[in-house]
């Protein structure tokens, strides 16, 4: 069973935004502010005073109350934001670790994701499998209106987050309304540590693995391996790796995925604005002995496009579905002294024959598009997966 739409853990376009990433050491970005000040926005004198009097006029004219700390993190959000660049933006500390959790697949936690709901309150919209919070007995829907007593309900998610991972290694008790319970429930969860799952796979027939890599996580690679093992163990002779709505993530992650299909050479390239080149390579020592399948469709995107493209030039696997995103840029991910950190753009990237996919795409070698049927359907099944089938047919003629 596959979901259709929806992305696990995380809305499509946020994951877009993180697209194929690479980080920088920690705390060293603010070495980078080391520059001549002869140059640049704020060697501007009219810059800067335009910025002192529209902070004179807060002082003097707004009604609500000024947060000094706040008012300094939208100057720097607004920096960057003043590039025009979606994929380049500055995050806060705890938007910081908030990032980093998504992007390595890994974080403290209770294993459940957390939303407003409508009135404003915090709300459980899903539970990981293997999570502390789904054993004990948490469900989606929950509204979560205390934590060990104190009142959440107006916080922040991020102030509640920080509120559980302050605990790690120690159970909390969850105050709980759940919709039909007239009273509010009381469940003990203990804080550890979460992997969010990344790699689903199973076999579809006696010989047909089927993987399903949801984003390039920090995990990912393992748990790849881990799938791939237990297929071949399963009998699997043939493979259908799925990358539909899979919006990229850590280029580390994809091309350790690639070491284990790839013949020796390379598996993608990258180019600074300067015309430096950086080059991620095979050895070719796990090249995969096995027909392959690819499924790619319009929201998959960044290291999934890598991925395809690598598969493609190489003619080790057949690509199946619609044309990918087209996201052929990567991002660096630096982290500020302060625990902040800002993401930009830093280079190009390009398959082993030097194609830009960057607002092209991957052309599928057999296009087909998802059937209309099954579009706005939330879960679809193996047997009517149109692109699926289509993918087992091509391997059918290797």
């Amino acid at each position: 069973m596959r979901k259709a739409v929806e992305m696990k853990h995380k809305e499509y376009m946020t994951g877009i935004l993180t697209g194929v990433l690479v980080t920088a050491l920690a705390a060293g970005g603010l070495q980078l502010a080391q520059r001549d000040t002869g140059s640049g926005v704020l060697a501007d004198s009219s810059h800067v005073k335009k910025v002192e009097y529209l902070e004179s006029l807060i002082d003097q004219k707004y009604l609500g109350e000024v947060d000094e700390d706040e008012l300094a993190e939208g100057i720097y959000a607004g920096l960057i934001y003043g590039l025009g660049d979606v994929y380049s933006r500055y995050y806060t500390a705890e938007e910081y670790a908030q990032e980093t959790a998504t992007t390595e697949g890994s974080y403290v936690g209770i294993g459940v994701s957390i939303q407003k709901n409508k009135n404003g309150g915090v709300q459980i919209a899903e539970c990981y499998e293997g999570g502390s919070g789904k054993e004990a007995g948490l469900i989606a829907g929950d509204v979560v209106t205390a934590i060990d007593e104190t009142d959440v309900t107006d916080m922040e998610l991020s102030d509640v987050v920080s509120l559980i991972r302050e605990n790690k290694d120690k159970e909390i008790v969850l105050t709980v309304q759940r919709e039909d319970e007239e009273e509010p429930l009381e469940i003990s969860v203990k804080v550890t540590d979460v992997e969010l799952p990344a790699v689903f796979s199973e076999m579809l027939d006696e010989t047909t693995g089927y993987i399903q890599i949801t984003q390039f996580t920090g995990v990912a690679a393992q748990q790849y391996r881990e799938a791939f093992a237990d297929l071949k163990e399963q009998g699997m002779q043939r493979m259908v790796v799925d990358l539909r709505d899979n919006p990229g993530g850590l280029l580390t992650s994809v091309c350790e995925i690639l070491r284990e299909i790839l013949p020796e050479g390379l598996i993608v390239y990258t180019e600074d604005k300067n015309g430096n080149r950086e080059e991620e390579t095979c050895d070719g020592k796990n090249k995969l002995d096995m027909p392959l399948a690819v499924l790619v469709n319009e929201s998959s995107a960044s290291a999934s496009e890598i991925f395809a493209g690598a598969v493609q030039d190489y003619g080790i696997g057949k690509i199946v579905g619609t044309t990918t995103y087209g996201k052929g840029v990567v991002q660096e991910l630096q982290q500020l002294k302060d625990g902040s950190a800002v993401k930009l753009t830093i280079s190009n990237y390009y398959t082993p024959n030097g194609n830009s996919i960057n607002k092209t795409g991957i052309k599928p070698d057999v296009e087909v598009k998802l059937a209309a049927e099954l579009l706005n359907k939330t879960e679809i099944t193996h047997a009517e997966d149109n692109q699926l089938q289509e993918a087992i047919r091509t391997l059918d003629e290797e």
